[in-house]
């Protein structure tokens, strides 16, 4: 009796395993069915041409203004990289290139300023750090404008 009792429960616990596999093999082809590719896949083969290209001075702003509002309604955060431009819209996408460190950084502008003549752009600690600016606290830039935001 405890040789068949023995061979009932291999049995058992054979084809419970089997149902287990089963299920979760039938519930990755649900899911599977369900999840969606992200929007950006990769980078593009080409890098994106700019709108306009210019030089100017750039000068940062930190820690004096972190938490403040900026002039589009957004609280200032000294480490994102956004920029203060007197003129372009806000939402702005531009490529800022430190020619003499080789560095560059995608900003988007959320500002208005520099209030100073001879300067073009404002930019955020954390974009100086990234361009290799801190120390002198002007440097001085190429200005590839990337996007601008459609009008409303």
């Amino acid at each position: 009796m405890n040789l068949t009792w023995h061979k009932v429960h291999i049995m058992r616990n054979r084809i419970f395993v089997i149902w287990a596999a089963l299920r979760w093999v039938l519930l990755m082809f649900v899911l599977a069915s369900t999840l969606h590719a992200p929007l950006v896949v990769a980078l593009p083969k080409q890098p994106v041409l700019p709108l306009r290209v210019w030089k100017g001075t750039a000068s940062w702003y930190g820690s004096r203004f972190h938490g403040r509002r900026t002039a589009n309604g957004e609280t200032y955060d000294m480490y994102a990289y956004t920029a203060a431009h007197p003129t372009l819209p806000f939402g702005s996408l531009v490529r800022l290139v430190n020619p003499r460190t080789g560095r560059s950084q995608l900003v988007r502008i959320n500002d208005r300023g520099p209030f100073v003549d001879d300067r073009e752009i404002d930019v955020s600690y954390g974009v100086a750090r990234r361009l290799g600016m801190t120390e002198k606290g002007l440097a001085r830039v190429r200005i590839e404008l990337l996007e601008v935001p459609p009008r409303r």
